[in-house]
C-alpha cells in the first residue's frame, strides 16, 4: 500500500480510467491536477475540489506535484511524462496503484489477441467455482474499482499500455497468449512491444504462476527466464513440465504432478484461436486449484463476447458475422481462418502499421471479394490486390450496402477490420454495433 493523503498528484486523460484514479485518489486525501487535451470534456463525475485543465497542456504542471498518473492512452513522449520523467517523479500506471491496494490474489492476462475472452472464460470459471471474481483491467472496469470490495480474485485483462508504467505489480497468475504486430505506431518493433507485455511477469516470485503459450516462440522463449511457475498451453504436449494441451476434442492437463482431461465436445466458439484462449483459461484455473468439471462445464456453456465472430442474422441464405473487435492483422487471419469459404471481407479502417501480406493466402484462398473502407483501403489495397477482388468504399454503410450487392447463397459477410475504429467510431464495439443496425436493416 502506498501512501496518498496529501500528495499532489497529475493525472493525464480523463477518459474511464483517468476518471476512475482520479476518484481513487481523492478518496484517499490526495490533492488532483486533472489534464485532458480534450476542451469539450465533462467534468460532472470528477472530484469537485480538483484544478481541472481541458484544451491542452502545460509542462510546468508538473512542477507543482508529487506522483503522475498518466491514463492507458497516454503516449511515453508526451510532453508532461517527458518532463516528469526529466524530474525523476514517480509515474505509476492505474493498474500499479491498484496492485499495491488490493489484498486479494491478482491474475493478469496479456497478449495481443484474445485477452477479453481469455478474461471472461477464466472469471466465469472462477465463479462456477464458488469465489467472489471481479472481471476488469482494460476490459472494461478499472482495476482499481476492484479494491476494496470484498473480491477474493479479480482477473484483469492487461495491455502493453498499461504495463509501461509499473512498478511492483504482482499477478499471483500472469497469462500470456501470443504477440504479433499491432501498435506499431507507438512500440519501435515488435520486440520493443514484446518487452513491455513481458513486464506482466517482473514482480513473480517461485510460488506464482505463468501460462505461456507454447506455440508462439516469442512467448514460450520467456519460460527459462521467469521465476514463477510456469503452464505451457498449445497444440500438442512438446515439454515434460506442467502442462495443458489438444487431444481430440479434449484438453489434456499435468499441472504440479495432477493429470487429467477436460471434454471439449460441447465447446461452441470457433476458430483455433478460440481453442488457444481456452487452454489459457483452463491453466490458468488449474493453477489456481479449480476442479476440472468446473473448468469444462463453464467451457461447454460459454457463448463469447460480443464483436468477436459474432452471429448477426441470416439473410437470403448469407450469413453475416461481426468481429469488430479483430483490430489488428492477426485477429483479421484467425477470423478468416474461422469462417468457410466464400467470403465477402469487410475491412479497413485507421491504419496501425502493421504488414498486410499475412492476410494474402486466406484471401486467395477463401475470400471472393474484399470491400476495403476508410483511410488505410489505399495502403492495404496495394498489399493485397492480385489476391482476390477488391472493392474500395469510404464508409461502413457503403461498405454493407456493397457486400450486400456481392453476397450470393451459402456466402458469409464478416467484418474483421484488421484496423482500428477511430476514422467513423469512438472504439470498436460501436463499429459493430452500427455494423449489426445496418445488417438488420437490409
Amino acid at each position: 500500500m502506498m501512501e496518498l493523503n496529501g500528495k499532489r498528484v497529475l493525472v493525464i486523460g480523463l477518459g474511464k480510467t483517468g476518471r476512475s484514479a482520479a476518484r481513487f485518489l481523492a478518496a484517499r486525501g490526495a490533492r488532483l491536477i486533472l489534464v485532458d487535451k480534450r476542451a469539450d470534456l465533462e467534468a460532472e463525475d470528477l472530484p469537485a475540489d480538483a484544478e481541472i485543465h481541458t484544451g491542452g497542456e502545460d509542462p510546468a504542471w508538473v512542477d507543482r506535484v508529487d506522483l503522475v498518473v498518466p491514463s492507458p492512452g497516454v503516449p511515453r513522449d508526451n510532453v508532461l511524462l517527458t518532463r516528469a520523467s526529466a524530474r525523476r517523479l514517480p509515474i505509476l500506471s492505474e493498474i500499479e496503484i491498484a496492485g499495491r491496494y488490493l489484498t486479494c490474489g491478482i491474475v493478469g492476462i496479456t497478449g495481443t489477441n484474445g485477452k477479453s475472452t481469455t478474461t471472461t472464460m477464466l472469471a466465469e470459471i472462477l465463479r462456477a467455482g464458488g469465489g467472489r471474481t471481479f472481471a476488469g483491467g482494460n476490459l472494461g472496469t478499472p482495476l482499481v474499482e476492484a479494491v476494496d470490495k470484498g473480491y477474493e480474485t479479480v482477473v484483469a485483462e492487461i495491455s502493453s499500455f498499461q504495463l509501461e508504467w509499473v512498478q511492483s505489480f504482482r499477478p499471483r497468475v500472469g497469462i500470456f497468449l501470443n504477440v504479433s504486430e499491432d501498435h506499431c505506431e507507438r512500440y519501435r518493433d515488435l520486440d520493443e512491444y514484446s518487452e513491455f507485455k513481458a513486464r506482466l511477469f517482473a514482480n513473480q516470485r517461485a510460488e506464482d504462476w505463468a501460462v505461456l503459450n507454447r506455440d508462439d516462440p516469442r512467448v514460450w522463449t520467456l519460460a527459462k527466464h521467469l521465476r514463477a511457475r510456469v503452464v505451457g498451453f498449445g497444440e500438442s504436449r512438446a515439454h515434460h513440465g506442467s502442462a495443458v494441451w489438444l487431444d481430440g476434442r479434449a484438453l489434456r492437463f499435468s499441472v504440479e504432478g495432477c493429470e487429467g482431461l477436460i471434454r471439449m465436445t460441447a465447446f461452441r466458439l470457433p476458430g483455433r484461436h478460440n481453442l488457444s484462449n481456452a487452454m489459457a483459461a483452463a491453466g490458468g484455473a488449474l493453477a489456481l486449484g479449480l476442479a476440472p468439471d468446473v473448468i469444462e462445464a463453464v467451457l461447454a456453456e460459454f457463448r463469447g463476447l460480443p464483436h468477436r465472430l459474432e452471429f448477426v442474422r441470416e439473410r437470403a441464405g448469407v450469413v453475416f458475422l461481426d468481429d469488430s473487435k479483430s483490430t489488428n492483422v492477426d485477429g483479421a487471419v484467425a477470423a478468416l481462418a474461422s469462417c468457410s469459404a466464400p467470403v465477402i471481407w469487410v475491412a479497413g479502417g485507421v491504419d496501425k502499421g502493421g504488414d498486410y501480406a499475412p492476410l494474402r493466402p486466406l484471401l486467395s484462398a477463401k475470400v471472393r471479394t474484399a470491400i476495403l473502407m476508410g483511410p488505410a483501403r489505399e495502403r492495404m489495397m496495394r498489399t493485397l490486390q492480385g489476391a482476390t477482388e477488391v472493392q474500395l468504399v469510404e464508409t461502413l454503410s457503403q461498405a454493407v450496402t456493397a457486400a450486400a450487392d456481392a453476397a450470393r447463397k451459402g456466402d458469409t459477410v464478416l467484418l474483421s477490420p484488421a484496423c482500428s475504429s477511430f476514422d467513423q467510431f469512438t472504439d470498436y464495439a460501436q463499429r459493430g454495433r452500427v455494423f449489426k443496425e445496418l445488417v438488420m436493416a437490409l
